[in-house]
């Protein structure tokens, strides 16, 4: 038999060790969690051909972790043991199988929790009494970190009640929100000093002070989810969630995204819950937790050396990943803000292949000083942009050069300006850069602003490229033999061009905060842009506005002012408006009080099947110009239903009510004789 699985196998369990001590110990890993369990999976699969190789020092006969020697040392009253962990859904299913088959059971009841990203901390109280906490360790030895634990407000230094067991260690999770994780980090960059990898690292980096008044600086949070010693043994409850109630009772918190649920699909469901609102949680997790709730069943299922049988960890697909940094470039935004970009060697992470991640800004990609040729670990959450997180240092090569941000724009060579007290430094060119033409036109024809069905950034690029527009107003002359010599467009078939004319068209019929919004200009949102259409009523008062004027507006502070009175002091600005009136969009605000129409305050809307010349978008937003309220499903309390072609259920179910039905050419008729009059 060839000897290089035997020195895989060694290395592994090198390997393996010296990234525990990165991270347990160091709380400065140099690979990711995806990383370490590819490791760890590998060795087990070895260990699994060649049971006679593993001996008592193998990473998967003992809890992952160190006990730091600066503190003192803690024996635990019962082993902290890590879990076994499922990251396919197949071996969720193998999970519960085992415990099944185990049992003898058809069905099994699970508790669900979630699987805190943070440091498994043992909290003993005798009589009630905080006495000790400990770190985890190595499972068996921790380190007494009880100075620092009782800086935690949420940890209660005696429990409530009078059910309170002799002796009990209270095991939870010791972890920094998100909101705290950014604080400390800035408050770490005004003092000059190393800002921590993640909030993990964080909060064991507070944890394991020497000054528990350092650690009482920042803010750590603490959520319960088990227990270890007991005395007397007769005070635990049947089942995990009922202990979990009782440490309620007892004024330990406990993280309420927690469930009981009965068999496979209802683990699934719980696991799939979750993870759509992980984004949206005020901590970081990886995971959900699943246990056998009854007690006796945990009983029967018993342990592996490392971990319960009875437990597992379904860990999310990693949302961090490691890559090697090829390139560093810049591009240019809509507003002219240049934006350096690490290209990437295709890494794999959160669903999708990356190839690009954002470095922010001069001053990030300064305090991160990334390098071409840096390895580095990029984070993909949601719906966020991929982001480097932090280089690896130790992978960094000899020589490797600094960046520095460039001092023309990459596109139209025009200066790069960064003003006094701003993070973001612009082109200067303009609308003379064409990579603002571009953004600008295809940020115009989004369906938030102008609303431009079938205009994506390709077509306005290539209509660009053959110079037929040049700015927002030109859409509006484009005509139907132009516009079929594309190469986006079939010249044998007119029907994608005539859309397009026809969806140009429609969006002259739009709303002044949509047209507001959609000129692009610098800190206008949506949100404001409807503010200053409520105000100003017309475009023509808002290009008169004065900076006081402006000043009066819902939200307009000095920055927004400013801002906009830059915009509408540039000449080719205010030309481009002014060809946009030529060309029929002289929208006039209706949310204004003295503009709202009787007809339709107040009165609810629900909106169905495919208006003649309207969009959805278009059509609410009117209607809510107008004082009326748009909601999503028919029922009783429904005014009026607007329908168009090929309406549906919802036609059916408002004429079985007895609720009117309105046409398109019905509601602009109302709003046209509103307006005349």
């Amino acid at each position: 038999m060839s000897d290089i699985p035997a020195q895989r196998y060694t290395w592994l369990k090198e390997q393996i060790s010296l990234h525990d001590r990165h991270y347990y110990l160091q709380d400065e890993p140099t690979i990711t969690d995806a990383q370490y369990d590819d490791l760890y999976r590998e060795l087990i699969s070895i260990e699994k051909e060649h049971p006679d190789w593993i001996t008592s020092d193998s990473p998967s006969q003992k809890v992952s972790g160190y006990a730091n020697q600066v503190f003192s040392p803690v024996e635990h009253g019962s082993p902290m043991l890590s879990l076994n962990n499922a990251l396919s859904e197949s071996e969720l299913v193998s999970f519960d199988r085992r415990c099944r088959d185990g049992l003898g059971k058809d069905q099994i009841e699970y508790a669900c929790e979630l699987k805190f990203d943070g440091l498994a901390i043992s909290l003993l109280y005798e009589k009630g009494i905080l006495v000790r906490a400990a770190t985890r360790g190595d499972g068996s030895v921790g380190e007494n970190v009880t100075d620092n634990i009782r800086t935690i407000s949420q940890i209660p230094q005696r429990l409530h009640g009078t059910n309170i067991p002799e002796r009990i260690e209270i095991r939870g999770e010791v972890f920094m929100s998100h909101l705290d994780f950014r604080l400390l980090n800035e408050q770490q960059r005004a003092l000059g000093l190393k800002e921590f990898a993640n909030p993990r690292n964080a909060a064991a980096g507070s944890l394991r002070q020497l000054d528990a008044n350092i650690t009482a600086q920042r803010a750590l949070s603490f959520y319960t989810y088990g227990i270890g010693e007991l005395v007397p043994t007769e005070w635990l409850p049947t089942a995990h969630s009922e202990l979990l109630d009782r440490y309620v009772k007892m004024g330990l918190p406990v993280c309420q995204d927690r469930a009981l649920v009965h068999g496979l699909n209802e683990l699934m469901m719980f696991f799939q819950s979750i993870k759509d609102r992980r984004d949206s949680l005020s901590f970081d997790i990886d995971g959900v937790v699943y246990k056998v709730n009854a007690y006796s069943l945990q009983n029967q299922l018993g342990y592996v050396s490392r971990a319960p049988r009875f437990a597992i960890a379904h860990k999310f697909p990693p949302q961090e990943a490691m890559t090697k940094v090829l390139a560093i470039e810049v591009q240019v935004g809509r507003t002219g803000a240049i934006t350096p970009v690490a290209r990437l060697e295709p890494v794999f992470v959160g669903g999708v292949t990356l190839t690009n991640a954002t470095l922010h800004n001069e001053d990030e990609i300064n305090r991160k000083d990334v390098r071409v040729g840096d390895m580095v670990i990029v984070r993909r959450a949601g719906d966020v942009i991929p982001e480097v997180v932090r280089v690896v240092i130790d992978h960094r090569k000899q020589h490797s050069e600094v960046f520095n941000m460039p001092t023309h724009c990459p596109i139209c060579h025009s200066q790069i300006e960064r003003a006094m007290g701003e993070t973001i430094a612009r082109c200067s060119g303009g609308l003379f850069c064409p990579a603002q033409k571009m953004q600008a036109i295809t940020h115009f024809a989004h369906r938030r602003a102008m609303s431009i069905d079938g205009l994506g950034e390709k077509l306005v690029a290539q209509l660009i490229e053959v110079n037929l527009i040049h700015h927002p107003a030109d859409l509006y002359r484009l005509g139907l033999n132009a516009l079929v010599t594309l190469d986006r467009m079939d010249s044998k078939d007119k029907k994608l061009a005539s859309n397009l004319l026809q969806a140009i068209e429609t969006s002259k019929k739009t709303t002044l905060a949509r047209l507001i919004f959609a000129l692009g200009i610098r800190h206008v949102g949506e949100t404001t842009a409807k503010d200053l259409a409520k105000y100003f009523g017309s475009i023509r008062a808002f290009m008169q506005a004065h900076e006081e004027d402006l000043l009066r507006v819902n939200d307009v502070g000095p920055v927004v002012a400013k801002s906009i009175q830059n915009f509408l002091a540039q000449a080719h600005n205010v030309e481009v408006i002014e060809q946009l009136i030529a060309c029929g969009i002289d929208p006039q605000e209706q949310a204004s009080s003295e503009l709202m129409i009787a007809e339709l305050v107040n009165k609810t809307f629900v909106l169905t099947g495919t208006l003649p010349t309207l969009s959805r978008d278009n059509a609410k937003a009117l209607l809510e110009g107008a004082g009326a309220k748009v909601v999503g499903s028919v029922s009783k309390k429904t005014d009026f239903l607007l329908a168009g072609g090929d309406s549906g259920s919802k036609l059916e179910k408002a004429q079985e009510l007895g609720i009117p039905v309105m046409t398109e050419q019905e509601l602009l008729s109302i709003l046209q004789k509103s307006s005349i009059s």
